[in-house]
């Protein structure tokens, strides 16, 4: 099966001259098509870097994205929004509801801005999954934290897209609404056939996923198949003390 989304030594500097940081540093790897990923490392790694580059959401200042066959960087801009609408989900810790909106409505929303009329079947196969059919016709604000992190991951997936990109989706969430989204997430991978790439620096929560990449100064650092939060917490204290996870 090809690869979900690919990175070709993906570079990415920040600033000019003296002043340039350079965020990624010659990046290739591949994102498998129908598993979990997430992706960790030291603050300052380049991890959320690299989840933006491999969503579109920035440009590299070298090296290709490939989401499928399709090189984001040799497509204009028009087309790379309608790659980011129909083929991509996103889910960030800010859960990033309109407050004047429903539930119902932000979920609907990128499909309606779309001129797309949602699945009806699918929608609500999704809301049931998710368990917020009760609290659809609330605002966020009459919603807690999880409640609310669900109604974006309702909004992510209910155009069926590639893969859905999380960065520290549990970041506002306390831990019985962070383990309840990332056994979501698992859910929408494993019964649903999604692929899901995640930025963490939480071991528990980088353990709900297939495997974990480790990045280090901007570069590959290793990786840990089914990981468990103590082979995570030992390969961030290797990256940590400077020896090879």
């Amino acid at each position: 099966m090809s690869p979900a989304a690919t990175a070709v030594d993906l570079v990415r500097t920040y600033g000019r001259w003296d002043a340039a940081v350079r965020a990624l540093d010659g990046v290739s790897l591949e994102i498998p098509t129908g598993r979990f990923t997430a992706i960790m490392g030291p603050s300052g790694s380049g991890k959320s870097t690299l989840l933006h580059l491999l969503a579109g959401l920035d440009v590299p200042t070298s090296g290709r994205v490939l989401l499928g066959d399709t090189d984001l960087g040799a497509l204009p801009d028009a087309a790379l929004t309608r790659v980011r609408r129909d083929r991509l989900g996103f889910v960030f810790q800010a859960f990033n509801l309109l407050p004047q909106l429903t539930a119902a409505q932000n979920i609907d929303l990128p499909a309606r801005l779309a001129g797309r009329r949602p699945d009806p079947a699918w929608r609500t196969a999704l809301v049931g999954l998710l368990g917020i059919a009760d609290r659809l016709e609330h605002r966020p604000s009459q919603l807690s934290g999880g409640q609310q992190q669900r109604v974006a991951v309702a909004r992510a997936l209910l155009g069926r897209p590639e893969i859905v990109f999380a960065d520290e989706p549990t970041g506002n969430l306390d831990t019985t609404s962070g383990h309840e989204l990332l056994g979501l997430l698992t859910r929408s991978v494993h019964e649903l056939g999604r692929t899901v790439v995640m930025v963490t620096h939480d071991a528990v929560a980088a353990s709900f996923a297939d495997q974990v990449l480790l990045l280090r100064d901007g570069r590959p650092a290793g990786s840990l198949v089914d990981p468990t939060p103590d082979t995570v917490l030992a390969a961030l204290r290797d990256l940590t003390a400077g020896v090879p996870a």
